[in-house]
């Protein structure tokens, strides 16, 4: 289950800072909604994965709540998944 989190975990991130650094300026700068319609759905399938399969390999990895409201937190943090890969996952 750890690998299948770290996988949701690394593609939830990609969406993440896609859509955040050039699918929101693009829609802003250059008018064009597209690419946040083509990666807004697939993020948010990601993102409630990644929240769900924190919520079942808490008691795997032996966590905390203070260490699942981390991973939790990460979540919404650009760059933040990456974090709970390198510091948490590995």
């Amino acid at each position: 289950m750890k690998n299948i989190f770290r996988i949701v975990s690394l593609l939830e991130g990609i969406s993440y800072l896609l859509l955040l650094f050039i699918a929101v300026p693009i829609k802003y700068t250059q008018g064009d909604a597209s690419y946040v319609k083509m990666l807004g759905m697939p993020h948010g399938i990601l993102f409630m994965l990644y929240i769900v399969l924190a919520f079942i390999i808490k008691k795997e990895m032996n966590w905390n709540n203070k260490t699942l409201g981390i991973v939790l937190i990460a979540s919404v943090i650009p760059f933040g998944t990456f974090y709970v890969d390198k510091k948490y996952l590995r």
